[in-house]
């Protein structure tokens, strides 16, 4: 098949690559003209995912896999196309910004030619397939959907760095408008994709067909709007839990000893991508679903929340020498999507701290460029705030930390017995 992908970031360039690596003829299309410039040399644009670097090294002198930043070049004539452009939701009201998807479906939609299969893996609110692509497309092309071409709705179910183990291991779900357009597209997934045997599963794993593109939509937003929730449960738990001197690790432990509980770690942020963004997708088309609201605006204020408590003990934070331990929203992965360090370092400097950050991952320009001043262990500090959970901090000590006068562990990662003697908070245990 001509496969055409359009956006190739985090998500959209490890697809390509394992279109066109399944023995296909690849060719995505991104408006950023150095990282089309970057692939089309061999080379990966951003660093950490696993096996992307020597898979572009054989694909693309194979001339198996390019890039361009002209639709008219990508699209016509394709056999299917790809769609992975980002969709931000407004900070504010909470409402889908679709400015980036409808410039990229118009652009798909002139150049559109019969015959062809449209999967959005993008993650959307449910409808939005039927509702905007659908009339989009159509009136763009001047094509009909479910005769001239075929349109579903096909989630992304990976976390970047380990993108192509992912789409091993997990179902591929489909939704179409039709079921024509749903065989279209389980032929083409099970073309371009490989799937690991399970016997966890309830059928075999491989393409699942929901039945409709509203009930795919909804199954990628569910999944991730339920670990907010339950996050966001383990939040509360460990809040009650510290204020009356237990220990809600080991309660949750213990909970999850039988198979019908499955509590999440509470902890500081929620960060990336996905879990602090889906469930504001899910309210925009269910704004009754009160426990999501509450679980999601628990999660944001949990920054807050501990920069309180250590204000509490320290007392005023004003001229505070505070450093943040952490810029990546997770541990390993060097990301800032929506981390936990921003409230944070906006939480600290709102109470007068003097505030650093520091990372294993970034350089002191990259932090810089992140508008934060960067810190470096050994220097001296007062409050320090553990925000992402990397293995490099499961070993700091307050010799790493001189004049420390309280530690706060975000994601109790921290060895307690290393910390005798100099104050420390964790998430849901009693200081």
């Amino acid at each position: 098949m001509r496969i055409a992908v359009v956006a190739l970031g985090k998500i959209g360039l490890p697809l390509a690559v394992q279109f066109a690596d399944s023995g296909h003829e690849v060719i995505g299309v991104d408006v950023n003209a150095k990282a089309v410039e970057t692939i089309n040399a061999g080379l990966e644009p951003f660093p950490g995912e696993a096996h992307l670097q020597e898979k572009l090294s054989a694909l693309v002198p194979a001339g198996r896999l390019r890039a361009t930043t002209d639709y008219a070049e990508a699209i016509p004539g394709a056999d299917a196309v790809v769609l992975v452009v980002p969709l931000f939701v407004n900070d504010t009201t909470w409402e889908p910004d679709f400015a980036w998807m409808d410039a990229a479906t118009r652009s798909l939609a002139e150049h559109l030619t019969p015959g062809t299969l449209v999967s959005y893996e993008t993650t959307l609110p449910v409808g939005t397939t039927r509702g905007r692509w659908k009339p989009m497309l159509e009136e763009g092309s001047g094509l009909t959907e479910g005769t001239d071409f075929h349109l579903v709705f096909s989630p992304e179910r990976v976390l970047t760095g380990r993108v192509f183990a992912d789409l091993r291991k997990y179902p591929k779900l489909i939704g179409g408008l039709s079921e024509a357009g749903a065989q279209r597209a389980r032929e083409f997934y099970e073309a371009v994709l490989q799937f690991d045997e399970r016997d966890d599963l309830p059928r075999p794993n491989g393409v699942w067909d929901l039945g409709s593109a509203e009930a795919s939509e909804m199954a990628k937003l569910a999944e991730t709007t339920y670990r907010d929730v339950n996050i966001g449960l383990a939040n509360q738990f460990g809040l009650f839990a510290a204020e009356h001197g237990i220990d809600v690790y080991q309660v949750i432990e213990a909970c999850n000893s039988q198979p019908y509980s499955h509590i999440h770690r509470p902890g500081i942020a929620v960060g990336g991508h996905c879990i602090p963004v889906y469930p504001r997708l899910y309210l925009s088309t269910d704004p009754d679903a009160d426990i999501v609201r509450t679980a999601r605006l628990l999660n944001a204020s949990m920054p807050e929340r501990l920069v309180g408590q250590a204000a509490g003990i320290l007392g005023s934070l004003d001229g505070t020498r505070a450093v943040v331990l952490g810029a990546a929203y997770r541990g390993g992965v060097k990301e800032t999507a929506f981390s936990g360090v921003f409230p944070t370092v906006e939480a600290l400097r709102s109470r007068g701290a003097e505030v650093r950050v520091h990372d294993p991952l970034y350089t002191d320009d990259e932090l810089r460029a992140l508008g934060f001043e960067p810190f470096a262990l050994g220097e001296e500090v007062e409050l320090a705030i553990l925000q992402t959970d990397h293995a490099e901090y499961r070993s700091v000590t307050p010799a790493d930390l001189p004049g420390i006068r309280l530690i706060v562990d975000g994601r109790n990662a921290t060895d307690a017995a290393v910390w005798t003697g100099t104050p420390r908070i964790v998430v849901g245990a009693a200081s």
